[in-house]
């Protein structure tokens, strides 16, 4: 199986450098729309309880203004409940989180957390929202959000792309076989494949070359290498080098 792959940008990184300084510049949304503009397939915020970065009026004028889908990153919490159901966005991704965290740090227990989660998920299913769990490669953890009741995973490259950055190649190529079967695993169970967190150009092509994961998620790295680039010569690069790899 060989799908067509998008690419989803995630926004979070611009809002950071903008509440470093308290005021409204640079604006997300204006970060967005040249990001559709550069040719992404999507717009990923991530909403956190403590809002450090996205804010409320940014899903607002994001919901306002994007013409491609908003993937809304939330913990799966009430208060972020009723936010996605109050804006229906295209697709709802939830994440684990934890207020010490200075980034989203492994993958949801979905296995220990499974009834509470099938709860939980039905009513943005109902509202129509495409829900995502984000997870470790981990069949446990596929298996259960297939029983959730999610549409989508979205598999943590996290681990992947720090073993890279270290220089321990056995352990990053443990880790990509590791992706892999789990993709595969999960598309039999009916999933829709994305995955995503710490990937850069570097990185990208092994898991863009997996022929179930139909979204890759890429947000840090492209708001960082726009510093040097312009947002969208970088994400003209990283679609690239994805599509590359696909061949």
């Amino acid at each position: 199986m060989s799908i067509e792959q998008r690419l989803g940008v995630n926004i979070d990184h611009v809002a950071t450098l903008r509440n470093a300084r308290g005021g409204a510049y640079p604006d997300p949304l204006r970060a967005a729309l040249m990001a559709e503009a550069a040719g992404a397939d999507g717009i990923t915020a991530h909403l956190r309880e403590d809002r450090r970065h996205i804010r409320d009026a940014d899903i607002d004028a994001l919901m306002g203004a994007l013409s491609t889908p908003l993937n809304f990153e939330m913990a799966a919490t009430k208060e972020m409940q009723a936010i996605a159901l109050r804006h229906k966005p295209h697709a709802v991704c939830l994440v684990p989180e934890k207020r010490e965290e200075r980034t989203t740090e492994g993958g949801l227990d979905v296995a220990a957390d499974l009834y509470r989660l099938s709860d939980f998920i039905a009513p943005l299913a109902e509202a129509g929202c495409r829900v995502s769990l984000f997870v470790a490669a981990d069949e446990r953890q596929l298996q259960a959000s297939a029983q959730a009741g999610a549409a989508v995973v979205e598999l943590h490259t996290g681990a992947y792309c720090d073993f890279h950055a270290a220089g321990n190649h056995p352990a990053a190529e443990e880790e990509l076989l590791r992706i892999a079967r789990s993709a595969r695993f999960a598309a039999e169970l009916g999933l829709e494949v994305h995955a995503g967190h710490g990937l850069s150009y570097e990185t990208v092509s092994p898991i863009a070359a997996l022929p179930e994961v139909a979204e890759l998620n890429i947000g840090h790295f492209l708001v960082g290498e726009s510093v040097f680039l312009g947002l969208g010569p970088a994400i003209a690069e990283m679609r690239r080098l994805m599509q590359n790899a696909r061949r």
